[in-house]
Protein backbone atom coordinates (compact mmCIF):
# COMPACT_ATOMS: atom_id res chain seq x y z
CA UNK A 1 0.00 0.00 0.00
CA UNK A 2 1.29 3.46 -0.86
CA UNK A 3 2.31 5.90 1.85
CA UNK A 4 -0.66 7.52 3.56
CA UNK A 5 -0.88 10.99 5.03
CA UNK A 6 0.70 10.66 8.49
CA UNK A 7 -2.46 11.22 10.54
CA UNK A 8 -4.57 8.85 8.49
CA UNK A 9 -1.79 6.28 8.30
CA UNK A 10 -1.63 6.11 12.10
CA UNK A 11 -5.41 5.84 12.40
CA UNK A 12 -5.57 3.20 9.65
CA UNK A 13 -2.95 1.12 11.45
CA UNK A 14 -5.13 1.25 14.53
CA UNK A 15 -8.13 0.16 12.48
CA UNK A 16 -6.31 -2.90 11.21
CA UNK A 17 -5.63 -3.87 14.80
CA UNK A 18 -9.06 -3.25 16.27
CA UNK A 19 -11.33 -3.35 13.20
CA UNK A 20 -14.62 -1.55 13.52
CA UNK A 21 -14.42 -0.95 17.25
CA UNK A 22 -14.86 2.66 18.37
CA UNK A 23 -11.56 4.57 18.19
CA UNK A 24 -10.29 7.46 20.20
CA UNK A 25 -10.36 10.73 18.29
CA UNK A 26 -8.26 10.62 15.13
CA UNK A 27 -9.50 13.85 13.61
CA UNK A 28 -8.47 17.34 14.71
CA UNK A 29 -11.34 19.85 14.41
CA UNK A 30 -11.63 23.54 15.04
CA UNK A 31 -13.08 24.61 18.35
CA UNK A 32 -16.79 25.33 18.74
CA UNK A 33 -18.73 26.52 21.75
CA UNK A 34 -20.25 23.89 24.01
CA UNK A 35 -23.80 24.97 23.26
CA UNK A 36 -26.54 23.17 21.35
CA UNK A 37 -25.78 25.28 18.26
CA UNK A 38 -22.02 24.87 18.71
CA UNK A 39 -22.31 21.09 18.96
CA UNK A 40 -24.52 20.87 15.89
CA UNK A 41 -22.10 23.00 13.89
CA UNK A 42 -19.13 20.95 15.10
CA UNK A 43 -20.83 17.68 14.14
CA UNK A 44 -21.90 18.95 10.73
CA UNK A 45 -18.39 20.27 9.99
CA UNK A 46 -16.60 17.10 11.12
CA UNK A 47 -18.69 15.11 8.67
CA UNK A 48 -18.46 17.78 5.97
CA UNK A 49 -14.66 17.66 6.00
CA UNK A 50 -14.00 13.99 6.66
CA UNK A 51 -16.95 11.76 5.66
CA UNK A 52 -16.10 9.84 2.50
CA UNK A 53 -19.37 9.06 0.68
CA UNK A 54 -20.95 12.44 -0.07
CA UNK A 55 -20.53 12.22 -3.85
CA UNK A 56 -21.63 8.60 -3.97
CA UNK A 57 -24.74 9.16 -1.88
CA UNK A 58 -25.64 12.34 -3.70
CA UNK A 59 -25.67 10.23 -6.86
CA UNK A 60 -27.55 7.32 -5.27
CA UNK A 61 -30.35 9.18 -3.48
CA UNK A 62 -29.73 12.91 -3.81
CA UNK A 63 -28.02 13.64 -0.49
CA UNK A 64 -27.30 17.37 -0.10
CA UNK A 65 -25.25 17.96 3.06
CA UNK A 66 -25.71 21.74 2.95
CA UNK A 67 -29.46 21.26 2.80
CA UNK A 68 -29.21 18.86 5.73
CA UNK A 69 -27.57 21.62 7.81
CA UNK A 70 -30.33 24.06 6.93
CA UNK A 71 -32.95 21.47 7.83
CA UNK A 72 -31.61 20.71 11.31
CA UNK A 73 -30.17 24.02 12.50
CA UNK A 74 -33.70 25.37 12.98
CA UNK A 75 -34.47 22.47 15.36
CA UNK A 76 -31.76 23.60 17.80
CA UNK A 77 -32.19 26.27 20.45
CA UNK A 78 -30.15 27.39 23.43
CA UNK A 79 -32.61 26.06 26.03
CA UNK A 80 -32.91 22.44 24.88
CA UNK A 81 -31.64 19.66 27.18
CA UNK A 82 -29.18 16.89 26.31
CA UNK A 83 -31.85 14.37 25.35
CA UNK A 84 -33.46 16.82 22.93
CA UNK A 85 -30.12 17.79 21.40
CA UNK A 86 -29.09 14.17 21.04
CA UNK A 87 -32.29 13.39 19.15
CA UNK A 88 -31.71 16.23 16.68
CA UNK A 89 -28.08 15.27 16.07
CA UNK A 90 -28.98 11.59 15.69
CA UNK A 91 -31.67 12.45 13.15
CA UNK A 92 -29.18 14.57 11.21
CA UNK A 93 -26.69 11.69 11.05
CA UNK A 94 -29.39 9.29 9.84
CA UNK A 95 -29.56 11.31 6.61
CA UNK A 96 -26.25 9.61 5.67
CA UNK A 97 -27.87 6.14 5.73
CA UNK A 98 -24.65 4.61 7.02
CA UNK A 99 -24.37 1.92 9.69
CA UNK A 100 -20.83 3.08 10.45
CA UNK A 101 -22.09 6.51 11.53
CA UNK A 102 -22.82 6.58 15.26
CA UNK A 103 -23.12 9.15 18.02
CA UNK A 104 -22.20 8.09 21.56
CA UNK A 105 -23.18 9.84 24.79
CA UNK A 106 -23.33 8.62 28.36
CA UNK A 107 -27.11 8.28 28.13
CA UNK A 108 -27.59 6.91 24.60
CA UNK A 109 -26.04 5.52 21.42
CA UNK A 110 -27.42 6.64 18.03
CA UNK A 111 -27.22 4.09 15.25
CA UNK A 112 -28.62 3.61 11.77
CA UNK A 113 -30.15 0.16 11.26
CA UNK A 114 -32.36 0.65 8.23
CA UNK A 115 -29.60 -0.84 6.08
CA UNK A 116 -31.00 -4.21 7.25
CA UNK A 117 -34.35 -3.47 8.90
CA UNK A 118 -36.22 -3.11 5.61
CA UNK A 119 -34.99 -6.48 4.27
CA UNK A 120 -35.89 -10.10 5.07
CA UNK A 121 -33.60 -11.75 7.60
CA UNK A 122 -33.02 -14.95 5.60
CA UNK A 123 -31.52 -16.68 8.62
CA UNK A 124 -33.19 -18.83 11.26
CA UNK A 125 -31.23 -20.22 14.19
CA UNK A 126 -33.80 -22.98 14.75
CA UNK A 127 -33.43 -24.17 11.15
CA UNK A 128 -29.66 -23.98 11.38
CA UNK A 129 -29.80 -26.19 14.48
CA UNK A 130 -31.25 -28.97 12.31
CA UNK A 131 -27.95 -29.04 10.44
CA UNK A 132 -25.45 -28.40 13.22
CA UNK A 133 -27.25 -30.52 15.80
CA UNK A 134 -25.51 -30.61 19.16
CA UNK A 135 -22.43 -32.60 18.17
CA UNK A 136 -20.78 -29.90 16.05
CA UNK A 137 -17.18 -28.94 16.69
CA UNK A 138 -15.88 -25.52 17.70
CA UNK A 139 -12.55 -24.03 16.63
CA UNK A 140 -11.89 -20.43 17.54
CA UNK A 141 -14.98 -18.48 16.56
CA UNK A 142 -16.18 -21.17 14.13
CA UNK A 143 -18.73 -23.96 14.45
CA UNK A 144 -18.31 -26.78 11.94
CA UNK A 145 -19.62 -30.19 10.96
CA UNK A 146 -19.63 -32.59 7.99
CA UNK A 147 -23.21 -33.04 6.78
CA UNK A 148 -24.60 -36.44 5.82
CA UNK A 149 -24.13 -35.79 2.08
CA UNK A 150 -20.38 -35.25 2.57
CA UNK A 151 -20.60 -31.48 2.41
CA UNK A 152 -18.66 -29.51 5.01
CA UNK A 153 -20.54 -26.81 6.89
CA UNK A 154 -18.80 -23.93 8.70
CA UNK A 155 -20.56 -21.11 10.52
CA UNK A 156 -18.65 -17.94 11.43
CA UNK A 157 -20.88 -15.56 13.37
CA UNK A 158 -18.53 -12.62 13.91
CA UNK A 159 -15.13 -11.49 12.69
CA UNK A 160 -14.63 -10.20 16.22
CA UNK A 161 -14.25 -13.83 17.31
CA UNK A 162 -10.76 -15.26 17.40
CA UNK A 163 -9.48 -17.42 14.58
CA UNK A 164 -6.02 -18.99 14.58
CA UNK A 165 -3.97 -20.60 11.85
CA UNK A 166 -4.14 -23.88 13.76
CA UNK A 167 -7.94 -23.62 13.93
CA UNK A 168 -8.16 -23.24 10.17
CA UNK A 169 -5.70 -26.05 9.49
CA UNK A 170 -7.68 -28.44 11.68
CA UNK A 171 -11.02 -27.53 10.12
CA UNK A 172 -9.86 -27.83 6.51
CA UNK A 173 -7.93 -31.07 7.12
CA UNK A 174 -11.01 -32.61 8.76
CA UNK A 175 -12.99 -31.77 5.59
CA UNK A 176 -10.35 -32.91 3.12
CA UNK A 177 -12.59 -35.65 1.67
CA UNK A 178 -15.72 -33.49 1.44
CA UNK A 179 -17.07 -32.58 -2.00
CA UNK A 180 -17.31 -28.93 -1.07
CA UNK A 181 -17.73 -26.49 1.80
CA UNK A 182 -20.63 -24.32 2.83
CA UNK A 183 -19.17 -21.28 4.57
CA UNK A 184 -22.05 -19.50 6.30
CA UNK A 185 -21.48 -15.88 7.39
CA UNK A 186 -25.12 -14.84 7.57
CA UNK A 187 -25.74 -12.36 10.40
CA UNK A 188 -22.01 -11.63 10.64
CA UNK A 189 -21.96 -7.85 11.10
CA UNK A 190 -18.18 -7.49 10.94
CA UNK A 191 -15.21 -7.21 13.25
CA UNK A 192 -11.51 -7.46 12.52
CA UNK A 193 -10.33 -7.09 8.92
CA UNK A 194 -7.26 -9.16 9.81
CA UNK A 195 -9.55 -12.14 10.53
CA UNK A 196 -11.33 -11.65 7.22
CA UNK A 197 -8.03 -11.53 5.33
CA UNK A 198 -6.65 -14.56 7.17
CA UNK A 199 -9.70 -16.66 6.32
CA UNK A 200 -9.85 -15.52 2.69
CA UNK A 201 -6.18 -16.47 2.19
CA UNK A 202 -7.18 -20.14 2.61
CA UNK A 203 -9.20 -20.09 -0.62
CA UNK A 204 -6.70 -18.84 -3.20
CA UNK A 205 -3.51 -20.31 -4.60
CA UNK A 206 -2.20 -17.03 -5.99
CA UNK A 207 -2.01 -13.39 -5.04
CA UNK A 208 -5.23 -11.76 -6.19
CA UNK A 209 -6.43 -8.22 -6.59
CA UNK A 210 -9.62 -8.04 -4.51
CA UNK A 211 -10.38 -4.33 -4.60
CA UNK A 212 -9.22 -0.78 -3.99
CA UNK A 213 -9.33 1.84 -1.26
CA UNK A 214 -8.76 5.57 -0.97
CA UNK A 215 -8.01 7.98 1.86
CA UNK A 216 -8.90 11.62 2.35
CA UNK A 217 -6.21 14.12 1.36
CA UNK A 218 -8.07 17.32 2.27
CA UNK A 219 -11.28 18.75 3.65
CA UNK A 220 -13.20 18.93 0.37
CA UNK A 221 -15.78 16.35 -0.65
CA UNK A 222 -13.61 15.43 -3.65
CA UNK A 223 -10.23 15.34 -1.88
CA UNK A 224 -9.09 11.73 -2.13
CA UNK A 225 -5.92 9.88 -2.97
CA UNK A 226 -5.64 7.74 -6.06
CA UNK A 227 -7.15 4.27 -5.69
CA UNK A 228 -4.75 1.93 -3.93
CA UNK A 229 -4.80 -1.81 -4.63
CA UNK A 230 -5.98 -4.38 -2.10
CA UNK A 231 -4.55 -7.88 -2.46
CA UNK A 232 -5.10 -11.23 -0.78
CA UNK A 233 -2.08 -13.50 -0.81
CA UNK A 234 -2.36 -17.30 -0.45
CA UNK A 235 -1.78 -18.72 2.99
CA UNK A 236 1.39 -20.71 3.62
CA UNK A 237 -0.79 -23.21 5.52
CA UNK A 238 -3.54 -25.59 4.39
CA UNK A 239 -5.60 -24.19 1.50
CA UNK A 240 -8.97 -25.40 0.21
CA UNK A 241 -9.01 -26.61 -3.41
CA UNK A 242 -12.67 -27.48 -4.00
CA UNK A 243 -15.90 -25.50 -4.50
CA UNK A 244 -17.20 -23.19 -1.78
CA UNK A 245 -20.71 -21.86 -1.25
CA UNK A 246 -20.57 -18.62 0.75
CA UNK A 247 -23.94 -17.94 2.39
CA UNK A 248 -24.78 -14.25 2.85
CA UNK A 249 -27.72 -12.11 3.92
CA UNK A 250 -28.46 -8.46 4.54
CA UNK A 251 -26.87 -8.60 8.01
CA UNK A 252 -23.43 -9.24 6.47
CA UNK A 253 -21.77 -5.90 7.08
CA UNK A 254 -18.46 -4.04 7.41
CA UNK A 255 -15.53 -6.51 7.67
CA UNK A 256 -17.90 -9.34 6.72
CA UNK A 257 -18.95 -7.36 3.64
CA UNK A 258 -15.26 -6.97 2.79
CA UNK A 259 -14.76 -10.72 3.21
CA UNK A 260 -17.61 -11.37 0.77
CA UNK A 261 -15.92 -8.96 -1.64
CA UNK A 262 -12.65 -10.87 -1.36
CA UNK A 263 -14.27 -14.26 -1.83
CA UNK A 264 -16.33 -13.09 -4.80
CA UNK A 265 -13.08 -12.81 -6.76
CA UNK A 266 -12.07 -16.45 -6.26
CA UNK A 267 -13.18 -18.78 -9.10
CA UNK A 268 -14.30 -21.68 -6.91
CA UNK A 269 -16.50 -19.53 -4.66
CA UNK A 270 -20.16 -18.65 -5.24
CA UNK A 271 -22.21 -16.26 -3.10
CA UNK A 272 -25.68 -17.57 -2.25
CA UNK A 273 -28.51 -15.82 -0.44
CA UNK A 274 -29.35 -12.11 -0.28
CA UNK A 275 -27.45 -8.92 -1.04
CA UNK A 276 -25.00 -8.11 1.74
CA UNK A 277 -25.52 -5.07 3.96
CA UNK A 278 -22.53 -3.02 2.82
CA UNK A 279 -20.49 -0.78 5.05
CA UNK A 280 -17.56 -0.12 2.72
CA UNK A 281 -15.96 2.75 4.60
CA UNK A 282 -13.30 2.33 7.26
CA UNK A 283 -14.57 4.18 10.36
CA UNK A 284 -12.80 7.02 12.17
CA UNK A 285 -13.82 8.87 15.33
CA UNK A 286 -13.86 12.38 16.71
CA UNK A 287 -15.50 14.25 19.59
CA UNK A 288 -17.88 17.18 19.99
CA UNK A 289 -17.35 20.12 22.38
CA UNK A 290 -19.63 18.46 24.95
CA UNK A 291 -17.57 15.23 24.86
CA UNK A 292 -19.94 13.12 22.78
CA UNK A 293 -18.16 10.83 20.33
CA UNK A 294 -19.01 10.54 16.65
CA UNK A 295 -17.86 7.68 14.44
CA UNK A 296 -18.07 7.91 10.66
CA UNK A 297 -16.83 6.38 7.41
CA UNK A 298 -13.62 8.05 6.27
CA UNK A 299 -11.81 5.71 3.84
CA UNK A 300 -13.92 4.33 0.97
CA UNK A 301 -13.30 0.83 -0.37
CA UNK A 302 -14.21 -0.63 -3.76
CA UNK A 303 -14.45 -3.96 -5.56
CA UNK A 304 -12.00 -4.99 -8.33
CA UNK A 305 -14.16 -3.14 -10.90
CA UNK A 306 -13.71 0.04 -8.81
CA UNK A 307 -17.38 0.02 -7.80
CA UNK A 308 -18.37 0.94 -4.25
CA UNK A 309 -19.80 -1.83 -2.08
CA UNK A 310 -21.21 0.65 0.46
CA UNK A 311 -24.74 -0.61 -0.30
CA UNK A 312 -23.79 -4.28 -0.49
CA UNK A 313 -22.76 -7.05 -2.87
CA UNK A 314 -25.26 -8.98 -4.98
CA UNK A 315 -25.07 -12.80 -4.65
CA UNK A 316 -24.34 -15.06 -7.60
CA UNK A 317 -27.49 -17.00 -6.71
CA UNK A 318 -30.31 -15.00 -5.02
CA UNK A 319 -32.10 -17.41 -2.68
CA UNK A 320 -34.50 -16.66 0.17
CA UNK A 321 -35.90 -18.78 2.97
CA UNK A 322 -39.39 -20.01 2.14
CA UNK A 323 -42.20 -21.23 4.34
CA UNK A 324 -42.60 -24.61 2.60
CA UNK A 325 -39.02 -25.61 3.33
CA UNK A 326 -39.17 -24.18 6.84
CA UNK A 327 -42.25 -26.31 7.60
CA UNK A 328 -40.09 -29.35 6.86
CA UNK A 329 -37.26 -28.05 9.03
CA UNK A 330 -35.12 -27.08 6.03
CA UNK A 331 -33.11 -23.95 5.39
CA UNK A 332 -33.74 -23.09 1.71
CA UNK A 333 -30.38 -21.35 1.34
CA UNK A 334 -28.39 -24.24 2.82
CA UNK A 335 -30.33 -26.72 0.70
CA UNK A 336 -29.62 -24.76 -2.48
CA UNK A 337 -25.93 -24.67 -1.59
CA UNK A 338 -25.83 -28.43 -1.00
CA UNK A 339 -27.38 -29.13 -4.38
CA UNK A 340 -25.00 -26.73 -6.10
CA UNK A 341 -21.95 -28.31 -4.48
CA UNK A 342 -23.11 -31.85 -5.30
CA UNK A 343 -23.25 -30.88 -8.96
Amino acid sequence: MKRLHTLYRLCFAALLLIGCQTLSSCIDVEEHNDTPQGNLEALWKILDEHYCFFDYKQHEYGLDWNAVYDKYKVRVDAHMNNEQLFEVLADMLSELRDGHVNLSASHDFARYWKWHEDFPVNFDVDLQRNYLGTDYKIAGGMKYKILDDNIGYIYYESFDSGIGEGNLDDILVSMAFCDGIILDIRNNSGGLLTHAEKLASRFTNEKRLVGYMQHKTGNGHHDFSAMEEQYIEPSANVRWQKPVALLVNRHVYSAANEFAKYMHVFPLVKLIGDRTGGGAGLPFSSSLPNGWLVRFSACPMYDPERQSTEFGIAPDYPVALNDADAAQGKDSIIEFARKLLRQ
